[in-house]
């Protein structure tokens, strides 16, 4: 029941939050111009939040990626002797191995895939604060694999259950938080 009243001293009408916003509203035109108006500012500011913590992320994740970097030129570009030109392969592979265990596909797949998008972006500025979070997370466990030696493979499936299981504990977090 939305409405009641009740009679005597501190006696009234009450009314759920909703319906007497929308009376008021109904009320005064001046009253329902502010709602509308603090409600875009509320939304703007919560807009706002949200991009600067997603910011965040992708600033993370392109800290860490510079530790993957360094782990791939000095354990793997010395002793696949690779030529100065090719010196970007080992980059763009160890990229794809976190692209494929975190988002399913390489980043030539998704440029193939969107190539619109791709003139001015890569996949990862379009992740998630979740997916960010976690390929934070997978740049700095792949520099520390890449480091204790472990080969290309078994890397891989390291880092495919950590970025499943580390995204499934996210998401969850976030459904429970989004509850009432």
């Amino acid at each position: 029941i939305g409405i009641s009243t009740k009679g005597g001293r501190y006696g009234g009408t009450f009314a759920h939050k909703d319906i007497a916003f929308k009376f008021a509203a109904w009320l005064s035109a001046e009253f329902e111009l502010y709602l509308i108006t603090e409600f875009e500012r509320l939304k703007t500011e919560e807009n706002k939040q949200e991009i600067i913590e997603w910011d965040a992320k992708r600033f993370l994740s392109k800290n860490n990626y510079f530790i993957q970097t360094d782990a791939v030129k000095k354990y793997i570009i010395p002793t696949k002797k690779y030529g100065e030109n090719l010196e970007w392969v080992a980059y763009a592979q160890e990229a794809d191995i976190l692209n494929v265990a975190l988002f399913g596909f390489t980043a030539k797949a998704w440029r193939e895939a969107n190539p619109d998008l791709a003139k001015t972006h890569n996949v990862r500025d379009f992740a998630t604060i979740n997916e960010l979070t976690v390929l934070s997370n997978l740049e700095s466990h792949n520099a520390d694999l890449i480091r204790a030696g472990i080969n290309k493979e078994v890397r891989f499936r390291k880092l495919r259950d950590i970025a499943d299981y580390q995204l499934s504990v996210l998401n969850e977090a976030e459904k429970v938080k989004a509850l009432p």
